[in-house]
């Protein structure tokens, strides 16, 4: 009888192992909102990272987290270092390259709560009075991130805090110049 219920389970482990083992390792995760402003008022919200706090949907989660900056002020070069609690986390974003108005890339390595680094894309396309702003994350899940996946639905968490963020991109940019 203990040996069926090993053998029985030995089968379920593979089983299960197989199953993570064949899912995509490839993950991309986008999400788009129209911003009634032109793409020259809306990128340096996102090509200067030290704007991030006015919008980024992660800013307000904890208010003891450290921030650091360097490199560049914006533009390619620029940093961001944040470490904070459990829902922030530990990582750093660089932007590796940036085109006026149109594209803004961001190498985007988390510390904790688990290693990885993906890669980041805010596009800008001009949409008569308006900017279709598109904020994609791309990135690759190893064996462990698979099978965290099979139970939690990535794009819809992710994509969810890319919504607030873009949200509030908008709320900032369609207010226009503070002053």
């Amino acid at each position: 009888m203990i040996k069926k219920f090993l053998l029985f389970l030995i089968l379920v482990i593979l089983a299960f192992c197989i199953v993570v083992a064949l899912r995509p390792s490839d993950f991309r995760i986008t999400r788009s909102i129209s911003i009634a402003a032109p793409s020259s008022a809306i990128f340096p919200h996102v090509n200067d990272l030290h704007q991030w706090e006015a919008w980024s949907p992660w800013a307000r989660l904890d208010p003891k987290m450290k921030q650091e900056y360097g490199g560049e002020s914006a533009g390619p070069g620029a940093t961001y270092h944040w470490a904070g609690n459990k829902e922030v986390g530990e990582g750093t974003m660089t932007i590796t390259a940036s085109r006026p108005t149109d594209l803004v890339s961001i190498r985007l390595e988390f510390l904790k709560p688990f290693a990885a680094t993906n890669q980041t894309e805010f596009t800008f396309q001009p949409q008569g009075n308006e900017t279709l702003v598109t904020w994609t994350m791309i990135g690759t899940n190893n064996f462990m991130a698979k099978a965290a996946h099979l139970v939690m639905n990535i794009d819809k968490l992710v994509g969810a805090d890319f919504e607030k963020g873009l949200s509030q991109l908008k709320k900032v940019s369609e207010a226009g110049p503070k002053g």
